[in-house]
């Protein structure tokens, strides 16, 4: 069974961060734009003070998305740096054969 991806568990906490309290304030009849208001600036400071684990973890991911630790190379470039060597090799072996 495959792991669920850290930006999605990060997503679905901050959805009901927000979602809980704007139930609340609708169920105590607020407006519906303040109670809005509310409720999002509640789930910025409960985010930033609860979430701390699951944020890094999808910035690390983030980050390792945009800079993978080896290199990928293209299919061709062993194939092609076989190539130039070869043709390097026979320049040199000519060269010395015309001295």
């Amino acid at each position: 069974m495959k792991a669920v991806p850290a930006w999605v568990t990060y997503s679905v906490y901050r959805v009901l961060l927000f979602a809980v309290p704007l139930a609340i304030l609708l169920a105590l009849q607020i407006t519906w734009w303040i109670a809005a208001l509310v409720a999002a600036l509640i789930g910025v400071c409960l985010s930033y003070l609860f979430l701390r684990t699951p944020r890094e973890r999808v910035a690390r991911g983030l980050y390792e998305a945009r800079h993978p630790v080896a290199e990928t190379a293209h299919p061709d470039a062993e194939s092609e740096d076989a190539a130039i060597d070869r043709a390097a090799g026979d320049a040199l072996q000519r060269e010395r054969q015309g001295e």
